[in-house]
């Protein structure tokens, strides 16, 4: 198989893996791929090029996107979806225990959460933080039995 296949194939796993986590960092890691892969069409025998130009090229996107999307984000107008689910209430659909996480509903989304307490299920909640892909959850009211 030729390196710019390989290559090909790089990017493309990992801009799918960053279409599931989100971080922006992987978007630039699969670039990078991308450009090697170009690289090594024009000059397939010089890997050394081939790696130092998909790994430069990831490591400039990172560092210069870096402060636009935090000034984005500071921007007037913008709202992080996700972080509007912190004081959300909620339901238990998977019992949580203190070190044993479980599954509660907020809105019409399923999350992974953990808590500090034993919730069950059907037990009402409130998301008090959130992880990346986590929820912290306390229980909120009564059981919504």
């Amino acid at each position: 198989m030729e390196w710019w296949a390989i290559w090909l194939i790089v990017g493309g796993v990992l801009l799918i893996a960053e279409m599931l986590t989100l971080t922006f960092y992987l978007l630039w890691l699969g670039v990078g791929a991308v450009i090697a892969a170009a690289v090594a069409l024009f000059v397939p025998e010089w890997y050394t090029a081939q790696a130092l130009s998909g790994g430069l090229a990831a490591l400039v996107l990172t560092v210069f996107t870096k402060p636009l999307t935090r000034r984005f984000r500071e921007s007037r107008g913008y709202r992080d979806v996700i972080q509007e689910l912190v004081g959300k209430q909620g339901v238990v659909v998977e019992p949580i225990a203190p070190g044993r996480p479980g599954i509660v509903k907020v809105g019409n989304e399923l999350w992974s959460a953990t808590s500090i307490e034993v919730l069950r299920e059907s037990d009402c909640i409130r998301v008090i933080s959130r992880g990346t892909t986590v929820l912290e959850v306390q229980k909120w009211g009564g059981s919504s039995e």
